[in-house]
């Protein structure tokens, strides 16, 4: 008999690949998860899965069901959400992933009164500045920066920060100012590390572009360690403002080359491309779409 525990594994094994996967998440066993499936294939009379040793694929029939299966498990949540009266009372997990300099800096301040709005809602918040796969780490809302987006989940633009060039003061009365973009190749020049251009930087000022082979011996993998190296005089970066707006407006940082800019970076929201989302992750996803367009250094997209 089909039962909506048997559909939640199958549609699971397939996201995940793994009987023994499943079996960790329903907090069950692989034999237990291998005989549900056993039982679904003989209900339906149809082959779902591909199983070896190394993996677990469905088969064409079972690519097709596991479309439909997510519809059905989607009817059932949203029934079964009305008759608890969730739908006027957000309860459960949510399962938040992030960038770990914004989330540190700016979205974990976010959440708090988010929570106490909704006490029957738990939150996690994962921070890891790796593209996550939002299906199979169970993610239900992930913040990404930048143009590079997953191609199979819903994106939800929610802000933009634009990037500038700054400086402390104390680094510019030591080493002097840039006049032009070509300048900056005789600059210490703080960058992310695995850039895709590497050491190359573009700049924009209204229609002209230039582009320019910085000269840095620092490099670091966070933003806020680039932050703090920047107010410490350590070099030039090129910023968003949500990371140094507040030290811009204090004067520990100061713009360089102010009419020139670089690409702005946009912010969105993620969420599975799922046809069913609960209340709970509606509602967040509703309040950081709200709240992160007003953080200092950032504007509504």
């Amino acid at each position: 008999m089909v039962t909506i525990r048997s559909l939640r594994c199958f549609v699971r094994a397939v996201e995940l690949g793994s009987l023994s996967a499943v079996a960790r998440e329903e907090g069950s066993t692989q034999p237990t998860v291998s005989k549900l499936m056993a039982a679904l294939e003989r209900d339906l009379g149809v082959r779902l899965l591909e199983r070896s040793t190394t993996s677990l694929q469905p088969t064409l029939q079972g690519s097709r069901f596991y479309q439909r299966a997510l519809g059905v498990l989607a009817e059932y949540q949203e029934a079964v959400a009305e008759a608890r009266g969730q739908t006027e009372t957000p309860a459960g997990l949510i399962r938040v992933n992030a960038p770990a300099a914004f989330g540190q800096f700016r979205l974990n301040a976010l959440l708090a009164p988010f929570l106490a709005q909704y006490p029957q809602v738990d939150i996690e918040l994962i921070l890891d500045d790796r593209m996550v796969d939002l299906v199979k780490e169970g993610v239900d809302i992930a913040v990404r920066q930048g143009r590079d987006l997953p191609p199979d989940a819903i994106a939800r633009q929610v802000a933009v920060s634009p990037r500038q060039l700054v400086a402390a003061p104390s680094y510019l009365q030591a080493h002097g100012k840039p006049r032009k973009p070509q300048d900056l190749a005789r600059f210490d020049y703080i960058r992310f590390a695995w850039l895709a251009d590497g050491d190359v930087l573009t700049l924009h000022k209204e229609d002209q572009i230039e582009t320019v082979l910085t000269q840095g011996r620092y490099r670091v993998n966070n933003a806020l360690a680039i932050r703090e190296s920047l107010a410490a005089g350590g070099g030039i970066g090129l910023c968003p403002l949500w990371l140094v707006q507040d030290l811009l407006d204090s004067g520990e940082l100061v713009r360089v080359l102010g009419s020139w800019h670089g690409q702005p970076q946009p912010l969105h929201l993620l969420s599975p491309s799922r046809r069913y989302q609960p209340l709970r992750a509606r509602l967040l996803l509703d309040y950081l779409s709200t709240h992160i367009a007003r953080l200092p250094g950032y504007s509504a997209a």
